[in-house]
Order: C-alpha cells, then structure tokens, then sequence
C-alpha cells in the first residue's frame, strides 16, 4: 500500500501526500500497456496484441506513465483515506508532484490531493435534554372542523340558479390562447371554487359568474409546450352548484364510517386528533432536538462545500441570480450539514445499525409512493447513485429517535409528554417481543412426573395394530406428559410469533409509527387538470 502522510489546513480541509513506489504502480502500468494496445492500430498486429515495445515506440513510454497514473487515481486516493481514516466531504482536487523516470519507471510517484473531510465534533450531553412543547389541546371546533370535512366528502351537489361564490362547485370550459393561436382547451372541468387548485386568477375571474356567462384573463402557463408564458384564458361557466352537507346524525355515523352512533364517531375523531396533535408535539420535539444540539455543539463549516450545493440547488431551479433566495438556501445547507455531521457523530457513539427489515420496510413503502416495484425503485436508486445516502439517513433518523427518547419533554403546562410511540425502533419492539416471549415461557406450567409408590407389576399386553401404535399427536415413544411440555413449547414459539407480528404491524420509520386516520369512503365529485396549470399550488407555494 502507497505511504501517505496528512497535512490539516483547517478544521474541514487536510491535504494527502501519497507516495507510490515502482512496484506498486507496476500492476496499473501493465493495464495501461493492454488497454492502448486494444486502441492503437499498427500494421501487422491485431488489437491487442501490440507488443509493449512497440506501444514505446509508437506512443513513448510517458503517455503510458500518464495513462498508468490517470488510471490508478482513485485506488491511491481510496487506499489513502483507508490508511487515515479520513471521511471526505466534497471533490478532491489533485497534483502530481514528482513523475517516475520515464525511460526504466524507476523512482517513485509522488501525489499531493487536498480534499474537504469530516471534522472532529465533541458531542454535546444529550442525556436528559429538556425540551418544552406545545400544549395538546383538543377543542370542540377540532373535532367540529373534521366532523364537517367527513360531511364534505359525502355531500350532494345541487345545482342553484345563482351567481358562484366561494365552496360552490362550478363547470368550466376552458381555452388558452397566444396571440391569435390557441395553445389548449378543456371541457367540463368541475371545480370547488376558491380551493385554489387550479390555474392563478382562476377564482377571482369566474367569483359572482352564473350558469352560462363567460370572461376572459391573463394567467402563466405552468405546463406544456408554452410553459412559463403568458396566455389569455377564456374561461365560461356551465353550471353551479351547492354542495349539502348531510345531517351530522346516527345514519350518517353509520353511512360514514364503523360507528353506530354520531356520538361514538365524534369520540373516535376526539382521539384522531388527539394522536395527530401528539404526532405534532413529536415533530416539534425533534426539531427543538435537533436545534439545541446544533447550537451547543461546535461544528466547523466547509464553506466549499456549502457552496457547491447551493449553486446545484439554483442551477436546478434556474435561480442562480436571486440573491434572497440564495441567502435562504445557504441557512437551510448549513443547517442540515451540520445535522448531518452531528448525528453521524452520535451514530458512532450510539453503535446505532439498521437491520434488513427496516431497509426492506423503507423500500416498500417508499416504492409504493413512487407507484414502483420494490425492485425497480432499488434499481433506480443504485443507477443515480443514491443508496449509501438513503441508508445513511434511515441511520441518521434512527439516532434522531433514540436521542429524543433520552430527552426530557414536557408541554407549556408543565406535563410530561409521552413520545415513546414515536421514538420506538425497530430493536425497540424487538426486545419487547423477545421479553415477552420469555415471560409466557416462564408463565407455561411444567411438566409434572408422576413417581409409583412401588414398582408397577408386568402385564402381557397384546399388540395394538401397526397403524394405532404411533399416536396422531405424540411422537412414538412420548410420554403424555412429555406431550404437555412439547405442546406448552410449541404454544410459547406461536405467542412469540403472534407478538413479533404484531410488532411488525405496528412498525417504525424514521422513529415514528405509521398508525394513521381511519380510512373513509371518497367523495365522487373529483377536479380533472389541464396540463398547462398542473402544479400551480405547489409553485405558488
């Protein structure tokens, strides 16, 4: 292995000085002979089977030199970051110091490359942490406000003879044009006035239109061939109708969901939105978490580094001179570097690892996401490279969850907030199942062996047929009470299956459970979108 020794520049950036002797560059000179004799053409010789004092004299033994050293690199650099355990962060950048002697590759390559590295980080104290969250509070108007958003779905639409307003769902039939060319047109869009989901201007230009009138306006296009210009929408309504809402009764808790009663509904919506507000508290405590450890730890900040995703993050939105913008995205790097930095850090004093059946769940739920196969969604992430990053960040959030179980949260009243649902891991339900499972072992009666008073006489017995002679439930030989205890094992092995499916059901990711809302029967009124203003809420917002 090449010799290397390491020069720090600062905190972030150290410099390798690698150097290679003859030998060890021998193996990257012999490839570098095969592979210009596979591209060199010299007549006589097939490809490939130049031989390499032909390739001197036709190429000259530096340009091999240079093919040998381009070639080998990255397996210096590699071998180099082993050797010191260096993590680096960004792109490395290379000089060739001293070149072995071109006419016998005597001497040796001596290599100089400054990289961006990890730096070293003194963990804060992270036992105990307090941190205050938001008092949970479910009011009236909560369950008030899901109550009617159920209602919502199961409304019926009616058709008024009345100018539109706001919540009214309309008719549209829409055309785009430029200049004298129309670019697009659709019929028939149904619309929940003011929503906001469809092309900007939309709602103040048909707010207060009837059945059958028509206008015109000035909107973007966000999508098609004529993205991002400017066109006049002739937009004109056909109809407009008044969404009644069922009565909030016994019939509709039973039409809407499980529930026999509307009482009992409202008492299931109480607890959705009671589990929702904690699941609130949760991101809230880890993001006070995450800040209060930033801020107590001293992270030193590659400024290169930095830079370089910002400029990708621009580039990519087509921002590069917004300076605002800029500003904002710079905050937002340095913040997750150092969160990143910071919880690898604890990662390695936590020994935290991440099993297969949390990489597996990940993957299957993320492929779903997608609408992907598992498979083709691990094959797109091995082709863009993005694997070891998403294996590196299910890590980071486990940490993050594991830490905030330490913490000490309480809400704004003083009261201790309960998060263990949310910062349960996957090791978490493992031993719980495992120490449950040794319990009802425990808890299994033991075999009882019954001894004679005295030794029992000999019987001649007649033989019970060969097919009676095995009994259908024992194995041949087992005593009855060998039975019982072979039977009291086998019920312990199903309970320890049982929990451990259950735990598998009540699964974990990224520190939080994925219990949700209960599933409701969807409305059958649903908007259609033009392609040229898909996407305008996301944009707006």
């Amino acid at each position: 292995m090449p010799s290397t020794s390491v020069e720090q520049l600062s905190p972030t950036r150290a410099k390798l000085t690698i150097a290679v002797s003859p030998a060890e560059l021998e193996p990257s000179i012999k490839h570098a002979y095969q592979h210009i004799a596979e591209q060199v053409s010299v007549p006589g010789f097939r490809k490939g089977k130049v031989p390499a004092a032909i390739i001197d004299q036709r190429v000259g033994r530096a340009a091999v030199i240079e093919h040998a050293v381009n070639e080998g690199l990255d397996t210096f650099y590699r071998e180099a970051l082993a050797e010191t355990k260096l993590v680096p962060l960004g792109r490395p950048s290379a000089d060739i110091l001293e070149w072995p002697n071109a006419a016998d590759f005597s001497g040796e390559l001596l290599l100089s490359i400054e990289v961006d590295i990890r730096p070293e980080i003194t963990v804060p104290k992270y036992e105990g942490l307090a941190i205050t969250v938001d008092a949970l509070d479910v009011s009236a108007d909560d369950i008030q406000d899901e109550l009617d958003q159920l209602r919502a779905r199961f409304g019926t639409l009616m058709a008024v003879d009345r100018p539109a307003k706001k919540g009214d769902f309309i008719t549209l039939d829409l055309v785009a044009t430029i200049g004298d060319v129309e670019v697009d047109n659709a019929s028939g869009i149904s619309y929940e006035l003011g929503s906001g989901e469809l092309i900007e201007g939309i709602d103040e230009a048909v707010d207060s239109l009837t059945a059958g009138e028509s206008t015109t306006f000035a909107s973007t296009l966000l999508g098609g061939e004529h993205e991002g210009e400017t066109a006049q929408i002739s937009v004109t309504v056909t109809a407009v109708k008044e969404r009644e809402l069922p009565d909030p009764d016994d019939d509709f808790a039973q039409m809407a969901s499980e529930f026999d009663t509307v009482k009992e509904l409202k008492d299931a919506i109480k607890a959705q939105v009671a589990k929702r507000k904690v699941a609130q508290q949760g991101a809230q405590a880890r993001d006070l978490l995450i800040e209060q450890l930033i801020a107590a730890a001293d992270i030193p900040v590659a400024e290169s580094v930095i830079e370089e995703e910002v400029h990708r993050h621009l580039e990519g939105e087509g921002r590069l001179e917004d300076e605002v913008h800029r500003a904002e995205v710079v905050e937002s790097s340095t913040k997750a570097y150092k969160m990143q930095l910071l919880f690898d850090a604890i990662t390695e004093t936590e020994q935290v690892q991440i099993g297969d059946e949390e990489i597996s769940q990940y993957l299957m739920q993320s492929a779903a996401q997608y609408g992907m196969g598992p498979q083709e969604f691990v094959n797109a992430l091995s082709e863009s490279g993005q694997l070891p990053a998403v294996l590196a960040e299910l890590s980071r959030n486990k940490t993050v969850a594991k830490v905030l179980a330490k913490a000490k949260v309480t809400d704004s009243k003083g009261k201790p907030v309960d998060l263990s649902e949310f910062t349960r891991t996957a090791d978490d339900a493992q031993a719980d199942a495992e120490a449950e499972a040794e319990a009802d072992a425990l808890r299994a009666p033991a075999p009882r062996i019954r001894l004679p008073s005295q030794p029992p006489r000999r019987r001649r017995l007649a033989s019970p047929p060969s097919s009676q002679r095995h009994s259908a439930r024992g194995k041949p030989g087992e005593s009855a009470d060998g039975e019982q205890a072979r039977n009291a094992a086998v019920a312990s092995l199903d309970s320890i299956q049982r929990r451990h499916q259950a735990a598998r059901r009540n699964g974990v990711c990224d520190g939080r459970t994925l219990d949700g809302p209960e599933r409701i029967r969807p409305s059958a009124e649903r908007s259609h979108h033009l392609a040229w203003f898909r996407g305008a809420r996301r944009q707006r917002e």
